[in-house]
């Protein structure tokens, strides 16, 4: 059996949130897509609220996955105690709410794994090693297929967890640095792989920003909040077919979304 897994990049801001969830239904149809996974720990900007992590989940997503930004709704505490379909990076400390794996039903009976992880070279230094917690869920989790988003800032450091976990997960995906990375693979014992899967927001900006506000950062001006760029939305990411059979992954496809009518793919 082939299951077609869509892992989607950052959502970033209400508008990417928006375009999402008016999209994801006929992306599912059209791409016979059978999970998804999304990222959702930007959805406010900084954060994500409880409502728009159940907007994800109502509009086709199956798992959302966080990462640093997690506490920045801090009201999201809540729901990820509440709800098995939203993951904080399990290598968190033990002492705060949520979860960081879980298994889900999947077609035909298979259970599919899912973890998130956060790294830790140029990141907050507090969470635990990713690469021994993901040991350590490995010797519980018993799965078909097991996905792995590793929301991390350095591709040495998502480059290493890759060939760490090939041949014992079905795909590792990088998130965190909002731009897709020319990287899609299998590795040699059968893990599908991406740096970065990119972003779901504005196009026209820098990391879903309005440009002039990164820019008079890097120039020195005055500290000035963020705001989101305005414009049409996209949405990247990956999909992985995963033949359950052979145990490993058989292709993978990095995907774009515009909301321009632009689609495209690249093998």
């Amino acid at each position: 059996m082939q299951l077609n897994l869509l892992a989607i990049g950052d959502v970033v801001a209400e508008s990417g949130l928006a375009y999402l969830t008016r999209s994801l239904r006929t992306i599912r149809r059209e791409e016979q897509i059978d999970f998804v996974v999304c990222n959702g720990e930007n959805a406010s900007g900084v954060g994500i609220t409880p409502q728009q992590a159940q907007d994800l989940l109502d509009c086709g997503v199956d798992v959302v996955t966080l990462g640093n930004h997690t506490w920045g709704k801090i009201r999201i505490t809540d729901l990820l105690d509440e709800s098995p379909y939203l993951l904080r990076p399990a290598n968190f400390s033990r002492r705060v709410p949520g979860r960081g794996w879980g298994i889900y039903d999947g077609p035909g009976g298979l259970r599919i794994g899912v973890m998130n992880l956060i790294g830790r070279v140029s990141m907050d230094p507090n969470p635990d090693n990713p690469f021994t917690t993901a040991d350590t869920i490995l010797r519980k989790m018993q799965a078909d297929v097991i996905l792995v988003d590793f929301h991390a800032e350095a591709t040495s450091e998502k480059l290493a967890m890759g060939w760490y976990l090939d041949g014992r997960v079905s795909a590792v995906w990088g998130t965190h640095t909002h731009v897709p990375t020319a990287d899609a693979r299998i590795l040699p014992k059968g893990t599908g792989y991406i740096t970065d899967l990119g972003m779901t927001g504005p196009a026209d900006s820098v990391l879903g920003v309005q440009p002039q506000l990164s820019i008079n950062r890097f120039l020195g001006g005055l500290p000035r909040r963020y705001q989101s760029a305005e414009g049409p939305c996209k949405i990247e990411g990956a999909v992985f077919t995963i033949d359950t059979q052979k145990k490993g992954c058989v292709q993978v496809r990095q995907r774009f979304w515009q909301e321009d009518g632009r689609k495209g793919s690249q093998p």
